[in-house]
């Protein structure tokens, strides 16, 4: 393990508790209103600040950090992904912001422009901005994931990441703890063992480096050439947690995993993780995990979000995914187990090129019991799928549910598909059986897409349900489902 603290740059010690502002009911000048506690976390020296934002919540100054996501264009966009030896040099840059609250709270955004137009999302979150000049201002009434669009520009926009209170911060004197505070620290590889915490704390920035002694061979963790991941969750009882940022845009493209889960009971919470080189969170043949109010950004080629790989009871909730590749998706590798009992839930997601909640490809174990959830799609603007099974293999894919999902815009809607592709491994086709899609809202390209595929006469898909499907404000019919001769039982109702 090589860790390098650059901390004492800072204006304190990496071992005290992080420089903090609490705001308690303190008045809301212009609502006359109490507001709620807020925790704000100085950026460390050095750390880019966006130069296009400035945003203060309850009157306290809120730093606002740069990060680099797809393209405007939609050719850049493919490039991004398909060229992927030079996957890097295609970004626009938006920016975040992060701070703990407790209560109802006021957030002023100021731009550098006046603003004629702003918005918020997702638009479930029901919140209108009030403009003043050159600023836009809102209440927030419990921790959420909000994006704010100004002046019609959505590439460049700027994401409010509003956690719930932080309880029971490790000390950094704790041995059980691997502790990052306050500054800018470098990393290679971690491996964290049974009933460890590693804690990075807000105003904390993580990079993740490779090391010149480091060996680029075949990687066991996902089949690609590449290095060791950078922190590596091996065991039982783990928690990986914080306020803070953990960055791998030092490293090169493929290059290194930024989380690998492989254990049972691991926990994940409260950390952004900016330009990942490859997937950001493989969870892989284990038990009993969560992802809880994550935050990811990323970019470049394969940069998908939480890869959940033969794994069991794993619930992804209340996180921010913005990646180039896909956001929540469930794979199963041959021999190393089924794949049951996953939950999404509560999630912001911005598509920008492939699937944004999807089952496969790489699906070559069974896998039961999927249930995607209360998410918002605030951006779909990939050339997959929003919704999809993706069955290349041989496996059985049953009880598969998206529910309660709010798409604010779409290219492409829903798939159910089974066929040969260029991730086939084996030689058998497999099976969909049980798939439902429930109260759901989309909006898009009209008409929006629905297309159900089985391979063969053996090899079917099985049991649909549409219930309560609305697209550009009209319920789904059956003229609006395309489907081939493999399909059997599917089922529309309003």
């Amino acid at each position: 393990m090589r860790i390098e603290n650059f901390s004492s740059l800072f204006r304190r010690s990496a071992a005290m508790p992080a420089v903090f502002v609490i705001l308690v009911l303190a008045a809301c000048g212009a609502a006359g209103v109490a507001e709620g506690k807020v925790v704000v976390y100085p950026a460390p020296p050095g750390e880019p600040i966006s130069p296009d934002y400035r945003v203060s919540v309850a009157g306290q100054e809120v730093p606002v950090y740069v990060a680099k996501v797809a393209p405007a264009d939609a050719q850049r966009r493919w490039k991004a992904m398909d060229d992927k030896k030079n996957s890097a040099d295609y970004f626009d840059t938006a920016a975040f912001a992060s701070f703990d609250m407790q209560g109802a709270v006021t957030v002023t955004v100021t731009v550098p422009a006046t603003v004629s137009a702003a918005k918020v999302l997702p638009a479930s979150a029901g919140i209108t901005p009030t403009i003043r000049e050159k600023s836009v201002s809102f209440t927030v009434a419990s921790p959420r994931h909000l994006t704010v669009e100004i002046n019609g520009e959505w590439v460049k926009s700027l994401h409010l990441f509003a956690n719930p209170p932080e309880t029971d911060a490790p000390r950094p004197d704790d041995p059980n703890v691997i502790y990052f505070g306050p500054g800018v620290h470098k990393v290679s590889h971690v491996v964290v063992g049974d009933n460890k915490t590693v804690y990075i704390a807000g105003g904390a920035v993580v990079r993740a480096v490779i090391d010149p002694d480091e060996k680029f061979n075949i990687s066991s963790y996902s089949g690609l050439r590449g290095y060791a991941p950078t922190f590596e969750l091996r065991g039982r009882n783990i928690t990986f947690r914080g306020r803070g940022i953990l960055d791998a845009g030092g490293c090169t493209t493929h290059a290194r995993n930024m989380i690998l889960v492989q254990g049972s009971d691991i926990t994940l919470e409260g950390v952004i993780l900016r330009d990942s080189s490859t997937w950001n969170i493989p969870i892989r043949r284990s038990d009993r995990v969560t992802v809880r109010n994550v935050k990811v950004l990323g970019y470049r080629a394969n940069s998908d979000g939480i890869d959940i790989c033969n794994s069991r009871d794993v619930t992804v909730e209340n996180c921010f995914l913005r990646t180039l590749d896909d956001l929540i998706v469930v794979k199963s590798d041959k021999g190393q187990g089924e794949v049951k009992h996953i939950v999404a839930r509560g999630c912001v997601l911005w598509n920008q090129v492939a699937h944004a909640l999807s089952v496969g490809a790489e699906l070559r174990e069974n896998v039961d019991d999927v249930l995607f959830t209360d998410c918002d799609v605030i951006h779909d603007q990939g050339r997959e799928w929003s919704l999809r099974v993706y069955h290349c293999d041989a496996a059985r894919i049953s009880n598969i549910r998206f529910e309660n999902i709010r798409i604010e815009e779409a290219r492409k809607f829903i798939s159910l598909w089974i066929g040969k592709a260029v991730w086939t491994h084996d030689q058998e086709l497999g099976h969909i059986q049980g798939v439902t899609f429930k109260d759901i809202r989309a909006a898009g390209d009209s008409p929006l897409k629905v297309e159900l595929v089985g391979g063969d006469e053996e090899h079917m898909i099985e049991d649909v349900l549409f219930q309560d499907v609305v697209l550009n404000g009209k319920p789904l019919t059956r003229d609006g489902v395309k489907a081939n001769a493999f399909v059997k039982n599917v089922v529309i109702r309003p």
